[in-house]
């Protein structure tokens, strides 16, 4: 979808591919990738911002995967992300358990979750960023439900972050193999692109929600 005035997304040229090796993405176009669907995020007014999260609530909230759910995985919304703040509370009213991920003070490159209710107190991370206090976190494998954020997102699961690989490290499990937890991203509709490189340890979505509709993955790694 262009942007008003014409597409801010670069285009994205094929990997390169090496001999006896996976496809390496050209690094200059993630970054105008990444620098391109950031700064359209954050040029949402706050009730765009609003009435997206609101929709992505109730298409996520449709899913046979959130209705199983006793344990979700959310985040706080930074930088213009889909705030999944409406969701969650609506995931508190049903009596869901609301774990929020955190970063442990002296590293590990890890994400820690612990359940969170709107209201309790949050600490910031070495990067500034609000998180709750790290006090009886549980590992990612124990939850039913993670609600992922992202810069950008394709048809076959797809999905690219902030750069840091805090997400691919933490499930990085789920490349062996193992179905749970649920992985969906949740992402506006403009954040889509035709097809992003990947890399051996991306962990690929089960699904990506988006103002307009939810997005079943088609990669052949979901088969």
């Amino acid at each position: 979808e262009p942007a008003p005035g014409g597409s801010i997304l670069p285009s994205i040229r094929p990997p390169v591919t090496r001999p006896n090796s996976h496809p390496v993405a050209h690094p200059l176009d993630i970054r105008q990738l990444r620098r391109a669907l950031r700064t359209r995020r954050r040029s949402l007014s706050p009730a765009q911002q609003a009435a997206a999260s609101a929709a992505v609530a109730a298409v996520v909230t449709a899913l046979p995967a959130f209705r199983r759910a006793r344990r979700i995985g959310f985040y706080l919304a930074h930088g213009g992300e889909l705030d999944p703040a409406p969701l969650r509370r609506r995931a508190q009213r049903l009596g869901k358990g609301c774990y929020l991920p955190g970063l442990h003070p002296l590293g590990h490159n890890r994400l820690h979750f612990v359940a969170w209710r709107e209201g309790e107190p949050l600490v910031r991370n070495r990067f500034g960023i609000p998180q709750p206090r790290l006090q009886r976190p549980v590992p990612a494998w124990s939850l039913d439900l993670i609600l992922v954020p992202l810069v950008a997102f394709d048809a076959q699961g797809n999905r690219l972050g902030q750069g840091a690989g805090f997400y691919d490290r933490t499930l990085a499990f789920r490349r062996r193999g193992r179905r749970r937890p649920h992985l969906i991203g949740l992402a506006h509709a403009f954040q889509q692109v035709p097809l992003l490189p990947t890399a051996p340890w991306d962990v690929p979505l089960d699904g990506i929600a988006t103002e307009r509709r939810f997005l079943c993955a088609r990669s052949p790694r979901h088969a």
